[in-house]
């Protein structure tokens, strides 16, 4: 096991391993008439209003919900799956859990996947049952897990292992083989073959990425169901970094999405989820800046890290879409005044969150940067608006649509036989459609009069087609549909808006997407009924709703203001510093700060590395910067070598921003110390990390500070590669009562031998942004 943060990580898999305000502000769809009104006024009618959201969405049913995966079923439920923790304190671990909901809110929980019956035969009797990911492959359930020892080494060799349903409920029936198997390390033991999760791409080809730190992320064909590797997999993201992968498309990128640093450090967990994009679904990823996710210096975009509420470690998730053709993120995080499932050091407590997912400027933001709430939010929402039924669409809402045959799965369906539309109109603007089909019958989807938009779904041809007219003139695009077995379902999903018209064919409708066809320019259609043409094709799951908006920018964060105060260092004598712990070598030169770096540390129980330390601004809001050079070099394995900026109370109780050598890579680690159980605050202490920007050899450093309305000190941190360009990331905190000074570190490691400078420390004003976890 190779350690992930600036100290060996203790237990990585300790045991069993959101209302009307932000409505408006994002572009959510706002409460709508009941069905039957009339849409002359503008507004369309809906079945239902979206619910209101609290984190964590699985209390209701559980403490724990961990590395958590999600899927729509043909039935009209939302299924959710979880990792082997016990539900709740007391309980026994299960072999993966699996619930299922409507709202959010309400919840059925539906036992195991696995029991002493069904569980894998190629699974020791003690491995652990991780990380389920879950698709729709060629008309059947698919699900994907880790298993962390097999029968078919000697040690623990982990694997990852799949299993097939007919239904999202199971029974699930485990293959009797891996679809990876162990991968044996360069110079013995097994690489991480951890946290699977499948893709399938736009010309058909099925993908599984997996991996973890040791090792590092990687991707493989599979076979066309699902459950076997096809050819070499390509290493996709660098070692000691990433874990739980996730893939989507979005317009013409892939994007890998992996959670980074210590999943289960119980108060000071870091785990962050961060991206690349591509576009191919092997890579190679780069992040926003241009940063490749395989280089030693490694990059990632920020989707979703801790902001200062109460929840801490957000990582492990999954994507769902909602009626709306909204994006959310579904993860684990945990509650920092209550981390412990057991006992402290026990097993995690790791509940689901959900939070809505907004794509800015090209790339995935949770609440557009804010981070997880804690407040009610908007839930996904399954409901149609013109007073359709999406799980029994000729029930109402239509005319001319039949009944259709029952399905095993999906229940009640529908039949187009000739031309339906629904018994009102939709208004003029932004539309999304979206409806399940089954069959090689051709279905036509028509939307508004001038401009009229066309979308053929062919199977028997393997073409879908978009189409706009307006003035006369025609614009289309058409693609290759990739087959499918008789009597699996296909999702299709159309969206016309100002920006153009895009139809989408997926199977898991899990923004992988099997075909894709775009039409640029103006495509909102004007207030008509939809309209549903076919000879005999069978539909379901039918939503007509407006088209979701994401944010169009990014949350305010820290900016800093006028110059406090400057220590710029061309005084030698550090007068206005304090040392605990002095350090003779350092001194003062061309105003710098020379520091050789200490093979000491402050984390754990050793408490021997030295700190300067110096008087903050106050309470207020304020940011400390730090101009920082350590030259890490790249590649080789320099632990824990790093320079940093520390708000420190005492050698237990700090928050440390640090370059820092992790291994094989260099790292900006913002890492906490305190006491391990928050009720006990002399106790033992408890370290965790988490990750913000980008390493480089001359690195600015800055904490934002601010104290929230319980009394309790906010450091947020921000990296620089050039002092203009800011990256904003996680949030901690300190107890109220406690008085943190800022100081400098420089420690780690003492070989090679190495210098760090700090150009200088300076303290700016500053306003802290409204509280990103209140909506």
């Amino acid at each position: 096991m190779r350690p992930l943060t600036s100290v060996s990580v203790r237990a990585l898999r300790r045991g069993t391993a959101c209302l009307a305000a932000l409505v408006t502000a994002v572009g959510v769809s706002a409460a709508v008439p009941a069905a039957g009104a009339s849409a002359s006024a503008g507004r369309m009618p809906s079945a239902s209003v979206v619910t209101a959201s609290d984190n964590a969405v699985s209390d209701s049913f559980s403490d724990t919900f961990a590395d958590p995966s999600v899927i729509r079923g043909r039935d009209g439920w939302w299924y959710a799956y979880a990792t082997s923790d016990p539900l709740r304190a007391g309980d026994a671990p299960g072999a993966m859990h699996m619930a299922r909901t409507r709202d959010w809110s309400s919840w059925e929980y539906l036992g195991t996947v696995f029991d002493a019956g069904n569980r894998p035969s190629w699974a020791t009797p003690t491995a652990g049952l991780w990380a389920p990911d879950i698709r729709y492959v060629a008309g059947r359930y698919v699900l994907y897990f880790t298993v962390t020892d097999t029968t078919l080494n000697p040690g623990d060799d982990s694997a990852i292992g799949v299993a097939t349903a007919p239904t999202p409920a199971g029974p699930w029936t485990a293959t009797s083989a891996p679809a990876v198997p162990p991968r044996p390390a360069p110079g013995g033991g097994f690489l991480w073959t951890f946290d699977p999760a499948g893709f399938t791409d736009a010309d058909g080809q099925r993908y599984l990425y997996f991996g973890s730190y040791f090792g590092g992320l990687w991707v493989t064909r599979v076979s066309p169901d699902g459950l076997s590797p096809v050819g070499s997999a390509t290493q996709v993201a660098v070692d000691n970094r990433y874990e739980g992968a996730y893939v989507v498309r979005h317009g013409d990128f892939y994007y890998l999405m992996g959670s980074a640093a210590n999943c289960c450090a119980g108060p000071t967990t870091g785990y962050s989820v961060f991206a690349g994009r591509s576009r191919s679904p092997l890579g190679p990823f780069v992040d926003a800046e241009g940063t490749p996710l395989l280089t030693s210096r490694v990059g990632g975009t920020t989707v979703l890290t801790q902001n200062g509420n109460r929840f801490v470690g957000a990582g492990h998730h999954a994507v769902v879409t909602d009626a709306e053709g909204r994006d959310f993120i579904a993860y684990h995080a945990i509650d920092r005044t209550n981390p412990w499932l057991t006992t402290t050091f026990g097993i995690n407590r790791r509940p689901m969150l959900l939070d809505r997912l907004d794509w800015v400027d090209g790339w995935p933001r949770t609440r557009a940067g804010a981070g997880p709430s804690d407040t009610p939010q908007p839930a996904p929402t399954l409901a149609s608006g013109l007073g359709i039924t999406p799980t029994d669409p000729s029930a109402s809402g239509f005319r001319g649509l039949a009944d259709g045959p029952a399905d095993a799965v999906a229940g009640d369906t529908a039949l187009v036989h000739g031309t339906a539309s629904t018994t009102s109109s939709a208004p003029a603007g932004p539309l999304h459609v979206r409806l399940d089909h089954r069959g090689t019958e051709p279905l036509r989807v028509l939307l508004g009069r001038d401009p009229a938009v066309k979308i053929t779904l062919d199977p028997r041809s393997r073409r879908l087609t978009a189409q706009v007219e307006r003035d006369g003139t025609v614009r289309s695009s058409t693609t290759v549909l990739p087959a499918l077995p008789t009597g699996a379902w296909r999702t299709l999903t159309v969206e016309a808006t100002d920006d153009g018209l895009t139809a989408e064919v997926t199977e898991s409708d899990l923004a992988d997407v099997t075909a894709r066809v775009r039409v640029a320019g103006d495509a909102r259609p004007a207030a008509a009924p939809v309209r549903l043409s076919s000879s005999r094709a069978v539909v379901d799951n039918v939503v007509v709703n407006p088209a979701a908006r994401d944010a169009t920018a990014l949350v305010p964060v820290p900016v800093a203001g006028a110059l406090l105060e400057a220590e710029e260092f061309d005084d030698p004598s550090l007068a206005g510093f304090t040392w605990v712990r002095r350090n003779a070598a350092v001194t003062v030169s061309g105003g710098s700060l020379r520091w050789p770096v200490e093979g000491s540390d402050l984390v754990g129980g050793g408490n021997t590395a030295s700190v300067l330390l110096h008087d903050t601004p106050g309470d207020g809001d304020w940011i400390a910067e730090a101009r920082t050079t350590l030259d890490l070099g790249v590649d080789t394995v320099r632990n824990y070598q790093q320079v940093g900026l520390v708000a420190y109370e005492d050698d237990d109780d700090f928050a440390r921003l640090s370059n820092v050598a992790i291994w094989n890579t260099r790292q900006t680690e913002f890492g906490r110390e305190t006491a391990a159980d928050p009720g006990a605050p002399d106790g033992p202490t408890s370290y965790g990390g988490a990750i913000i920007g980008t390493s480089a050899p001359t690195l600015w450093l800055r904490l934002a500070h601010h104290r929230n309305a319980d009394g309790e000190h906010l450091y947020r941190a921000g990296t620089s590669r050039d002092g203009v360009h800011w990256t904003w990331g996680a949030t901690w905190t300190f107890r109220a009562g406690t008085h943190p000074r800022i100081g400098l570190v420089a420690h780690g490691g003492a070989s090679p031998a190495v210098t760090a400078e700090v150009d200088h420390l300076r303290f700016y004003a500053s306003s802290w942004p409204a509280d990103p976890g209140a909506g």
